[in-house]
């Protein structure tokens, strides 16, 4: 942990997590409760942010002027992009593939429904009513999204995945780091599998920058300024990231049904 091996942490974690199906009830019940607790300690930390972030902006605002606020929107703008690019471009392929139908008015409904509400909330666990009222408007069987939109709050991130991603790599360009094709898709494994982990607090998914910044070795203090960058431009960012998010849940859930249905009934 010293040391910032992530990678060897999670596996580690991965390995820990298959031996505990061994455990007994009590001992479960144990570390279930621990996990609260950490996720409380980290809550706690996240709601302090703000005062970090005051001190971070004043002392770059004091040290470079307004100008570097430029950086701050260009880097917004990426984030949005890229999750725009995912919500637009790569999740509607998928249902065309799935489908084979125009993809765009169940993208839209999803979007519409559950994305809006998701941006404000900010929590795909809030929403959890939202996506499951749309399903039910959607015709579909109460027996799978009773059990997909649950369970796709807590590891479907596709929006931290876009976030961990783009931060990283950006640190990465940063730094003058080179990236070639086979550790960007690394980088996107790492990403993708570390965001079904992300708390479940506004900000979650910052905090396992670290992680992806340490496959560039990327030191710890470094990556925990990307963290602190992330949080300034939070708010935008983390409302798209959930609408992403939650939006993905209902959608993969009725594509996952629909694909089994006669083709005149889909939508």
């Amino acid at each position: 942990m010293s040391k910032a091996n992530y990678i060897g942490i999670l596996s580690w974690a991965v390995v820990f997590g298959v031996a505990m199906r061994e455990a007994s009830q009590q001992s479960k019940e144990l570390l279930r409760t621990l996990a609260d607790i950490t996720s409380k300690i980290v809550e706690w930390i996240i709601n302090l942010a703000p005062f970090g972030i005051l001190g971070l902006v004043y002392t770059t605002i004091s040290g470079k002027g307004f100008e570097a606020l430029k950086s701050y929107g260009m880097l917004l703008l990426l984030l949005l992009g890229s999750m725009a690019l995912v919500a637009l471009v790569v999740n509607p392929l998928i249902v065309f593939i799935m489908l084979r139908k125009n993809p765009y008015p169940l993208v839209w409904r999803c979007l519409k429904v559950s994305g809006v509400t998701a941006f404000f909330t900010r929590s795909s666990a809030a929403n959890i009513p939202v996506n499951i009222k749309l399903c039910r408007d959607l015709g579909l069987n109460p027996e799978t999204y009773s059990v997909s939109i649950p369970l796709g709050s807590t590891i479907n991130m596709a929006g931290a995945a876009v976030t961990i991603n783009t931060l990283t790599l950006a640190a990465a360009n940063t730094l003058g780091i080179q990236v070639d094709f086979g550790t960007a898709l690394v980088l996107s494994i790492v990403a993708a599998i570390s965001a079904c982990g992300a708390s479940g607090v506004a900000g979650g998914s910052l905090l396992l920058i670290p992680v992806a910044c340490s496959l560039f070795g990327i030191p710890n203090d470094l990556a925990m300024q990307v963290v602190s960058v992330g949080f300034v431009i939070g708010v935008i960012q983390d409302s798209c990231e959930t609408a992403l998010n939650s939006s993905t849940d209902v959608l993969f859930t009725a594509v996952a049904e629909m694909s089994t249905w006669p083709k005149e009934k889909r939508y």
